[in-house]
Parts: C-alpha cells; sequence; structure tokens
C-alpha cells in the first residue's frame, strides 16, 4: 500500500531537502516520491525558485556564491533574517547579499535555481581583458614595448611608476598572452617583432665542439669568490654576436654587478688581435677599480687573451664548453641585442654610432635585477 504523502506546509528542513535534490538534477516527481510530499507541493516550493537545477549547469568558482549559498539566502529571507545576519552566517560581506538579492527579484521574490543560472552564464561568457577594458594602459604598454622593453620590464616600471593605481599594473603573462594567443587582439600582433627573440617561442639549439685549445686557459672553477657572488664591481663577461654567413660580428662585454653593456665595433675581421684591439682599447676608458676581470667562452678569438691582461690588468677566466649559464649576464645581454642586430644579418654595416646607441638603449632601461634602477645609474653610483 502506498505511504500517505503529507499535505502540510513544508517547514524549512522539508524545503532545504527539495531543492537539495533540484539542485542535484532530481525531477520534481523524484523529489516528492523522497521527501513524502504532494508533486504540487513540491512545484510550488520549487517554481518560485526557478525550478530544478540541471546537471549540465556548471558551477563557478569557490569565491562566488554556490547554489547551496544562494538556497540558504532563500530561505533565511522567508524566516524574516537581516542581511548582515545572512552574510554572517555564510562567512560574506552584507553587500554581497544585499547586491545579489537586489539583482535577483528582492526579498519577496529572490529565485536562487534562476539566480544561480544566471550567475553560470555570466562566467562562461568571454571578459573584456584588463589590456582591452583599459586603453591609456595599452598604448603605454605599447610605447614601451617600441622601445624594446620587455613584458617583464614593463610590469615592473608601471608598478613603480603607479604605486597606488592597480588598474594601471599588468602582468608580463597578460602581456605575452595578448601577443601571442590567438583570439586575445588587444596588442598589435606585429608588436612581438620587439621582443628579443622576435617570436613566441624559444627554439632548442645544439652545437658540436670545433675549435681548438687556447693556451694557458685559467678556467672559470678558479675565479675568487668574489666574482661569483658580485658583490665588487669590475668583472665582466663577454662574447661576440656573430653575422650573416660567420663574416661579420660585435663584441659584447656586460658587467657582472651592474649589467652595464660595451659594445665593441669590429667592422673588419673578428680574430684574436682585433678582438684584443678592441676589447683594450674599450676596457682602458674605465677607471681602474672596474677592470678587473673578463670571462669569455673558449672561442679562438680570445688566443691573445695573456696579452690583453699584460695591456689592461684585467684577468681573463674561460667557461666550460657548452656552459653558456657561465655567462649568464652576456647570454642574456646578447638575447637583448638581437632586437637590434637581428641574426643571419650583415652586422658590418653599423657604425659605431648605432653601436653606442644600442648600448644606450640597454643600459636605460630598469632591470628587476637591480632594484629597479637602470645600469647607467648603478654604474654611476659606483663610480661616486
Amino acid at each position: 500500500m502506498a505511504s500517505k504523502r503529507r499535505s502540510f506546509r513544508a517547514s524549512a528542513d522539508d524545503r532545504r531537502e527539495m531543492i537539495r535534490l533540484a539542485s542535484r538534477g532530481f525531477s520534481t516527481r523524484e523529489i516528492a516520491a523522497r521527501v513524502g510530499f504532494g508533486k504540487n507541493c513540491v512545484w510550488m516550493v520549487l517554481q518560485p525558485l526557478g525550478g530544478v537545477y540541471r546537471l549540465e549547469d556548471r558551477e563557478i568558482g569557490p569565491s562566488r556564491l554556490s547554489l547551496d549559498d544562494r538556497v540558504e539566502i532563500r530561505i533565511k529571507l522567508e524566516a524574516g533574517w537581516s542581511f548582515r545576519q545572512i552574510a554572517e552566517s555564510l562567512g560574506r560581506a552584507p553587500s554581497t547579499i544585499s547586491r545579489e538579492v537586489a539583482a535577483h527579484g528582492g526579498r519577496e521574490g529572490y529565485a536562487p535555481m534562476s539566480a544561480h543560472r544566471g550567475a553560470v552564464k555570466t562566467a562562461r561568457r568571454p571578459k573584456q581583458t584588463k589590456l582591452s577594458a583599459n586603453p591609456v594602459l595599452r598604448d603605454l604598454v605599447v610605447s614601451l614595448m617600441e622601445k624594446l622593453w620587455s613584458p617583464q620590464q614593463i610590469s615592473d616600471h608601471l608598478r613603480a611608476e603607479f604605486p597606488d593605481d592597480p588598474e594601471m599594473w599588468v602582468s608580463h603573462e597578460t602581456i605575452y598572452k595578448s601577443l601571442f594567443v590567438q583570439g586575445r587582439g588587444e596588442l598589435r600582433r606585429e608588436l612581438h617583432r620587439c621582443l628579443r627573440s622576435g617570436r613566441a617561442q624559444r627554439k632548442p639549439r645544439g652545437r658540436i665542439e670545433k675549435r681548438g685549445r687556447i693556451a694557458d686557459m685559467v678556467m672559470i672553477s678558479e675565479r675568487p669568490a668574489e666574482i661569483e657572488d658580485r658583490s665588487v664591481p669590475g668583472h665582466w663577461e663577454g662574447d661576440l654576436i656573430i653575422g650573416k654567413n660567420g663574416a661579420s660580428s660585435i663584441g659584447t662585454l656586460v658587467e657582472r654587478a651592474t649589467r652595464y653593456v660595451i659594445l665593441l665595433h669590429l667592422p673588419g675581421r673578428h680574430g684574436a688581435s682585433e678582438v684584443r684591439d678592441a676589447m683594450t682599447t674599450e676596457i682602458l676608458r674605465l677607471p681602474e677599480h672596474l677592470r678587473r676581470s673578463v670571462t669569455w667562452d673558449q672561442g679562438t678569438e680570445m688566443a691573445e687573451h695573456a696579452r690583453f691582461s699584460v695591456d689592461t690588468g684585467a684577468d681573463v677566466y674561460f667557461c666550460d664548453p657548452h656552459s653558456p649559464w657561465q655567462r649568464g649576464s652576456n647570454e642574456n645581454t646578447n638575447g637583448l641585442l638581437r632586437q637590434y642586430f637581428p641574426k643571419g644579418t650583415d652586422l658590418s654595416v653599423h657604425t659605431r654610432a648605432d653601436l653606442d646607441a644600442a648600448a644606450d638603449s640597454l643600459n636605460t632601461r630598469p632591470r628587476k635585477t637591480l632594484g629597479g634602477m637602470t645600469p647607467s645609474a648603478k654604474l654611476a653610483e659606483l663610480l661616486r
């Protein structure tokens, strides 16, 4: 014999159970069978609240009101609770509850199922990103990229320049996504050429050691500890960036403590004597305390390192083969320099003035490793 269904008014617990089952996708008939009320009674409870909540309507993030939260709001509104009391019971701000209820029917007409469906639909809708919503910020990012600043440098600069205005902050990840994620389009896609790599992804590269051993090398493992921790200025890292078909080059020197860049003009050959002459000329322009050592890889262009040391007083140390990370500051700088001197081009066409302009551009960029200072400012601080 079928059990007799209750026809009296549903209590708050009964209503909560009906809504809980409805939120799991049970039909009105199934809910009626489970709670012992008639189908019409169940429908009268659920219909004002938005009906049955379908399983395909996904939940939204934990920071937002859940369906259970919205059900509790409805139950407590019926019990005469204030917004502040409801907020305290749910661990929310009173303004959150007030806005939620006002936006979905008010105290008398608040419907949790409908409200939650609307919240899920809103969460699915594509949002306007920070760069697209703030044209002032976007234009500033574009102008700095056109000056060849990296996304990280731009992000750090904006936080320092606008410390009290978060609307003018943007992460470097957002800038990269704006350039490379299809369909975003907040920044002109051609701006990727302003990045040091000129592309969205780095390509792994390998090489075979074909160079002969340089006489009388002092290896990097024998460098003093003061060079390793960058505590003493005047220690440099150097290398060549090579042009088209290996026929041209530019020499690069980077001071480890300040990241200050010096470029060596090598318009003709880049053999050992040419590199030594160019390095000697530039190093001797510096005060004695800023020409302590140079670390280089095992390229044959450093075959005259002993004479360079005699002429300048700077020691020369050599990296292990295939270990570019041992000259990390120089490798990073060489990557930046490719923005000015692209791979596969003839580097001999660049004048001394071209090299000075590129070096000045790098030396006046703020660096995160320097706490936002520029290499020029850091070097000037040491010279003082």
